[in-house]
């Protein structure tokens, strides 16, 4: 039970009520001024007690048992199944003659105040490729330059903001098997800068014994450029692309960069983006080489990449 602040009774003081008075013979007067209520109110629990026994105790809904003015079912089943359709509040106002309120009322209590809860979401779909290098997850994200000291996600306060403070292009580069990463955090977010990164990825994961075959980015412009594909070329790496509006395509590199977020570029106060950037090489070999993974039966990412050369030797 959720009572209220100001309620003066509950079902178990409703209870002492009615056994002070049957069984210890109180007078209802007397009852009454002790629980601090009305004779009515404790004459009303008394009397429920006798009617209902001690389910007659318990609280009861407040809504009324009819109500005249409540919009008819018939009109109620009509904007359901105009929403079906896709019709926005506005449109099924004006279509079945009911305020704007009355329609948002109904959408809400039938769950379907929003367009996207029409369709049951969609069920995830879970993917792993079999090797390290059978596909690298591209992405880039945007971090504010720390200027004047730390920012409003640290200190809460959004009013003292750094006006011009620009921004840092955080690339990253993971290996679906693997989840093992590469970051790089970049001033710019272009053709030849994007091209660049692809250069000293696939070295690097060359160098950690992974030779990348496939990579899948978004359709940013930056990743559908000739620099890019021709760095693509030149490693002989299939380049593909998500679906567009469906982040979750790329959904390893997503939630890698909800990671990184968390545990580096939002733990701990930074006073510049330099200092910032300069903890990013322990915290990602830390990621790497000893991070539990939990799609990786608690194991960092590097375990993988090791069992593939004990595999292969």
């Amino acid at each position: 039970m959720n009572a209220h602040s100001r309620a003066k009774t509950t079902p178990r003081s409703r209870e002492l009520l009615v056994e002070r008075v049957q069984a210890e013979g109180w007078s209802r007067r007397k009852a009454a001024t002790a629980f601090g209520l009305s004779v009515r109110t404790a004459a009303k629990w008394l009397r429920r007690f006798r009617e209902e026994g001690a389910g007659g105790l318990q609280d009861r809904s407040s809504r009324p048992r009819s109500s005249p003015w409540r919009t008819p079912e018939n009109l109620r089943n009509r904007v359901l199944e105009l929403r079906q359709k896709r019709l926005t509040g506005r449109e099924i106002s004006e279509t079945v003659g009911l305020p704007k309120a009355t329609v948002s009322r109904i959408l809400r209590q039938n769950g379907v105040a929003r367009l996207r809860s029409l369709q049951p979401p969609e069920p995830p779909r879970r993917y792993e490729h079999e090797r390290p290098g059978d596909l690298l997850h591209i992405d880039i994200k945007k971090l504010g330059c720390i200027v004047g000291g730390p920012g409003h996600r640290i200190h809460g306060d959004r009013t003292r903001r750094s006006k011009g403070a620009g921004w840092e292009h955080v690339y990253v580069c993971v290996d679906d098997h693997s989840r093992l990463s590469y970051v790089e955090p970049l001033k710019a977010e272009d053709m030849e800068t994007a091209a660049g990164f692809l250069d000293r990825a696939v070295a690097w994961f060359r160098s950690s014994g992974i030779q990348p075959r496939r990579l899948l980015t978004d359709n940013g412009g930056v990743f559908k450029s000739r620099s890019f594909k021709e760095t693509c070329k030149r490693f002989s790496v299939r380049h593909g692309f998500t679906r567009p509006y469906r982040p979750r395509t790329n959904g390893k590199a997503e939630r890698f960069i909800q990671t990184m977020l968390r545990e580096w570029a939002y733990r701990r106060s930074y006073s510049s983006s330099a200092k910032r950037r300069r903890a990013l090489p322990r915290w990602l070999h830390y990621y790497n080489h000893h991070r539990q993974h939990s799609s990786l039966g608690g194991k960092p990412p590097m375990s993988r990449v090791n069992n593939l050369f004990s595999f292969d030797t």
